[in-house]
């Protein structure tokens, strides 16, 4: 990669995933013997956070002990800082998106703006999206700031500042009123992900699915791999059951319970009205409730 603008280069550690990525691209075209993975898909998991996102990187990750796909090692590519909190602009994001490489597998938390609607549902490759009840989400946001994750941007803020898990709870549903580091309410966060629902290119998956049925959902991912140019000699079955193999939650620095509807003990009735509030017809537009009346 060259650029002629300094800030646009990637830095040192950046330098040495991508070159320990070559390394592993070809070690597949040996494995697989290929000269080129050109032919071969993009495998991207894009997500909301908190939404299943290890889970469904893992199952991807698979994918390489069926073909000539590798894991890019490449960092996830965001919309917003991991450091600092602050949103990225949408030509840094694109440059991440475009680094990637025929047979790349990558992860990612990526807004639907025309951009990476452009860039993730062109052929050649396999894009899905996670998501989970918002409602789970907002409870395993407390948990990971406040217990997993201390470099988080707002740790100290939900340590110090709230008192207890109701008023994290809250926070987490309500958002935090800062013009530099915006963190906005629930829904506020999901809307610039609605998008992708309507592209038929991108694959819409629920966490609770893999709960529930996860061969089923793996299935699922496998075939659109299939339907976006993914090639392997290997038995559909059992291809399934490899991919399987592949999922540890215990892996997973967010993994905490590994189950669906954990909020029906976290919340309160007034946490129930506040999301409501908020969250307006949030859930029934993602399929989780047929009405308000939950």
């Amino acid at each position: 990669m060259q650029t002629n603008n300094p800030s646009q280069r990637p830095d040192l550690q950046t330098q040495a995933k991508l070159l320990r990525r070559a390394i592993r691209r070809s070690g597949q075209k040996l494995r697989y013997r290929q000269w080129s993975l050109d032919n071969t898909p993009i495998l991207f998991a894009n997500s909301f956070p908190k939404s299943g996102t290890h889970l469904l990187t893992q199952v991807l990750r698979g994918f390489s002990h069926l073909g000539p796909v590798v894991d890019s090692g490449l960092p996830a590519v965001t919309s917003f800082d991991g450091y600092t909190g602050r949103p990225r602009t949408e030509l840094d994001i694109q440059r991440d998106l475009e680094r990637l490489l025929p047979g790349d597998i990558a992860y990612g938390h990526v807004h639907a703006f025309p951009k990476a609607v452009g860039f993730l549902c062109q052929a050649g490759i396999g894009a899905y999206l996670i998501l989970r009840d918002p409602r789970d989400v907002v409870v395993s946001h407390v948990y990971y700031v406040t217990e997993i994750e201390p470099d988080h941007i707002h740790h100290s803020y939900y340590t110090e500042q709230l008192n207890d898990f109701d008023e994290r709870l809250k926070t987490s549903i309500l958002g935090i009123p800062d013009p530099d580091i915006p963190f906005p309410d629930i829904r506020a966060r999901l809307e610039p992900y609605m998008g992708w629902l309507d592209r038929p290119e991108v694959l819409t998956l629920h966490f609770e699915d893999f709960v529930n049925d996860r061969e089923g959902s793996i299935e699922k991912v496998y075939n659109h791999a299939v339907e976006r140019s993914f090639q392997t000699s290997i038995e559909k079955g059992e291809a399934i059951k490899l991919l399987a193999q592949g999922i540890d939650p215990q892996r997973s620095p967010t993994f905490r319970s590994g189950k669906a509807g954990g909020w029906r003990t976290a919340f309160n009735p007034e946490n129930k009205d506040l999301f409501k509030e908020i969250a307006g017809d949030l859930l029934i537009r993602l399929g989780y409730e047929k009405n308000l009346d939950w």
